[in-house]
Formats: C-alpha cells, structure tokens, sequence
C-alpha cells in the first residue's frame, strides 16, 4: 500500500511559512510523503495555511476550495484542512461557505492538526478547534524544513502593539518569548545537522525580552548566535523601530556572523499618519536609528516597508513619506498600496484614499525606491565578497549559464558558474562587475570556492530523495529558502 501524500499551500508571511514547515513536519512524522510538484490539490490531504492581511485574503481562500470540491468528490478519504490567521478570524463560517472543509484550525494549536483530521474522519463531520492562547511553542513540534542550509528559528510569537492597520495580534495573542536557553538549543541543533545560516523570526522580533522581563535579551542573544561554532550567518526579521536601541546596534556591528543587513519597517514618513497608525515613532526618530546603524556598519543594506493611501493621508503627509526615502536611501522597499483589512480600526476611518490617488503617489514611490536602489548597488561594483551559493533564487541560471546566491547584505548576486562543482551552502568568492536595481552580477572568473559542511548536507538530503520511490518530491522549492527579504512576501505581513 502506497503511503498517503499530502500538500501545505502558504500564504502571507515568513511565520506563515515557518509553520507550514511544522504542518509539513507534522504529516510527515505521520507517515504522509509531500504530493509531487505541481500536483495541484492531488493529495490525500490538502492544507491551506491563511492569511487575513489582505482585504481579498477570503476571496482567493473561497476560490481555491471551490476548485478542490470536485476534486474530493472524485477522489474518496480525501481531507481538505485550513488553518492560519483568517481561519483564527474566520472560524465557523468557513464550514458553512465550503462545507467540503474537514478541518478548521487556527493559529494557536497547528499541533492539533492530525487529532482534528483524524477525528473528522471518524466522526464524519467537520472538526473546528480554534484556540484562544498558545497552547504549546511551535517549536516543540515535528518540523520539515525546506532548506538544507539555511533556517528560520523562531523567537516569539504574537505582538503587543496595537497599529490600527494590523489585525495580527488579534489573531497571533500577545506575545510570547522563548526561553534564551531553547532558542540556541534549537540553533546549535541545526548547525549540527549543516546549517549555516537561521534567520531568527518574531512577528516584532527585537521586542524579544518583554515577556521574560529583559529589555536586553535580543541583544545578548544576538551575541549568543555569535558563539555558536559553525554558525555563519545570522538574520533577524522584522523588527520595530520602537524597540530598537543602542545595544542591539552595537551587538550587530560587533558579532562577526551577524551579517550587515537590516529590514525595518518604516510604513509613512509623515509624523501625522505614524499617529494616526498608532505606531509609536516619528520620520526623526526613525532616521536617527538608521544613521546610528550606518555609522556602526558602514556597508550595511536596510529595507523597509512602505503603506501608500493610509486613511487620511494628504499630498503633504505623501511628501513627507518621499523626503525620508531619500535621507534614509533604503537598498530596497516592500511597497504596498493601503489595503482594508476587516476588523481593523484603520478600516472604519474617514479620509479612505480615492484608488486613483493611492495608483498615483504609489507609482512615484516605487520610481524613486527603484532609482535608489539602482545607485546604491552601483556603489558594490568593483567589491569583492562571499556569496553563499543559493537554490531557485536566478530564474535563468541555466539559460545564462551562472549560478546565484547571497551576499552577506541580503543583496542577490549572480556569478559566472566555475569548472568546478558548487552546491547551495557553499561560499564562493566574487567581484561584483555589473549593478542593477535588484541584483548584481560577477561576470569575471569566481575567485575562489569554499566547501562546507552546509553543502555537504544539501548533497546528502537530495541523494536522499532521489532514492524515495518515484512521484515523492523532496526537493528544495524555492519559497522554503529562508530569504529575510523573499520577492513573494514581505516580511510580516508588511504590518510590523
């Protein structure tokens, strides 16, 4: 008898994807083997881990099951599951729009998951458990990483702010932090198995320390990450502007694998639209933080977030939110156009931007973050740094006969491919040649290649899966790689 196959499809922000790793962990430790790529819903579980920032987050959600409903009908034992934030908002209404749906679960117990489908089989009839409060940290879960070299380790969940744009803590809770003692645990782990590089995640991660009563533990674990033998790379995503101080500037510049890299939400430059919201700094502040960063670490790349239209926003409000994209000279920007999330108080505001207007001013900050990002990369031409070798970040790789990967800054590069072998976890050492607004390229000859132990665990994981039997993927899909800063999403949700 063949094993059962199943298939996670993700939405929304890195935390998404981080627990689609422990869905995925979960049905694999049962015994369930990923369905193979572009299977499309041809699975003996389907699940859909949602998200509730978008105004049209329910619409896509409804339009893909209704696609799956034919599909159970032909194929019998088939479970169709959904979990995430707009499962959390959402709740018993799902059921009652797509009756088809086995299994509702929210944001608060993923590890419920294979009790709730298990007694949906049973008992014949939808299973919806949605939990209040965290039931148990996720990490204490059975966990499918996507990436042999590189992992997410999450800090915290949920947050304690109340920005008026942002339904995330209504339906993450407050926040909640690790013990210190779990986190490098779960670190020093997966150094052991080859990783080399972790991002550390928190929906408002340098806000780490609150729930444990230590207002410098962010930076002490910074410090930490920095002892741990093996451990290359460090990123953290997203921070707050409010919480970040002096510490955990000088804990970056100071630990060496902490690489020189940071995504900082920004949202408005104007100090009337940051009241309005609710977020609890201001266009000078904010700059203040960015040139302590660049003084500290002078070769560091920052992005950040941007929402155009927030409700009330005036031609001068728009003008301000331009004047600090260009004292600020991000490397790059997550722009998005202000989009209604339900049950939010920004939803319910006078001043709603005409979409036009929102079109408009959108379209001259996007032109201005491009020009910028184009001459800040131009500045990395002629430098010479270590790529580490990445998997399905250069989409013509094979056509232009080069490989891509990451500079320490997050920045992506392109570079010549060598005689020699490279795999993904390797480092390999390059000069850029060539700059544009989004990647960078090393056409000259690669300077030299250095072998890790990261590499070797992405060879011995896909030999691995070229043994499982055939129609089992267990490749690396591009959207696993832990990338701070992915094109598809933006870190957080874009509400940090």
């Amino acid at each position: 008898m063949s094993a059962k196959t199943y298939e996670v499809r993700t939405y929304g922000c890195q935390m998404n994807v981080h627990d689609s790793e422990r869905l995925s962990g979960l049905l694999e430790d049962a015994g369930y083997v990923r369905a193979p790529a572009g299977a499309d819903g041809d699975a003996d579980v389907v699940v859909f881990n949602t998200c509730a920032v978008r105004e049209n987050a329910d619409n896509k959600l409804y339009g893909n099951l209704g696609r799956l409903a034919p599909m159970k009908t032909k194929r019998p034992g088939m479970q169709i599951a959904v979990g995430g934030c707009l499962a959390q908002k959402d709740r018993d209404t799902i059921v009652t729009r797509a009756p088809w749906v086995d299994v509702v679960f929210g944001t608060h117990n993923i590890g419920k998951l294979l009790v709730l489908l298990e007694r949906a089989r049973i008992q014949e009839e939808a299973q919806v458990e949605i939990a209040e409060s965290l039931e148990a940290f996720p990490s204490t879960l059975p966990t499918r990483r996507e990436s042999a070299y590189a992992a997410w380790v999450s800090i915290s969940v949920g947050c304690n702010n109340t920005c008026t744009f942002c339904i995330v803590p209504a339906l993450r809770g407050k926040e909640k932090d690790r013990r210190p003692g779990d986190i490098l645990a779960e670190v020093e782990a997966l150094v052991a198995e080859g990783v080399s590089e972790i991002t550390l995640l928190g929906q408002n991660v340098n806000a780490y320390g609150s729930d444990i009563g230590d207002r410098e533990a962010f930076s002490k674990l910074l410090r930490a990450c920095g002892k741990v033998e093996g451990l290359e790379r460090v990123r953290f995503t997203s921070p707050h502007p409010r919480d970040f101080t002096d510490d955990v500037i000088a804990a970056m510049a100071q630990t060496p694998n902490v690489m020189p890299q940071l995504h900082m939400p920004l949202q408005s430059g104007s100090d009337t639209v940051l009241k309005a919201m609710r977020r609890s700094y201001r266009q000078e502040r904010f700059l203040g933080i960015i040139e302590k960063v660049r003084a500290a670490i002078p070769h560091a790349a920052i992005s950040t977030d941007i929402i155009v239209g927030f409700p009330g926003e005036t031609e001068e409000d728009f003008a301000q939110t331009m004047h600090a994209v260009r004292e600020a000279r991000f490397a790059n920007a997550f722009t998005f156009q202000y989009s209604k999330r339900p049950g939010t108080p920004a939803a319910e505001m006078d001043g709603q931007i005409p979409k036009a207007v929102v079109q408009e001013r959108y379209m001259r900050l996007v032109a201005l973050q491009e020009e910028i990002s184009w001459e800040e990369n131009k500045k990395q031409v002629g430098r010479t740094l270590e790529i580490m070798v990445a998997e399905g970040e250069g989409r013509k790789d094979g056509a232009t006969h080069r490989l891509s990967g990451r500079a320490p800054d997050n920045r992506l590069v392109h570079f010549t491919k060598p005689d020699e072998e490279v795999r993904p976890g390797d480092v390999v050492t390059v000069e850029i040649s060539y700059a544009a607004p989004h990647h960078l390229l090393a056409e000259g000859a690669v300077q030299s290649v250095r072998r890790t132990r990261a590499g070797d665990a992405w060879e011995k994981r896909n030999a691995a899966a070229a043994e499982k039997p055939a129609g089992v993927m267990l490749g690396l899909p591009r959207i696993g790689v832990p990338e701070p800063l992915p094109v598809a999403a933006a870190p957080g949700c874009g509400c940090d």
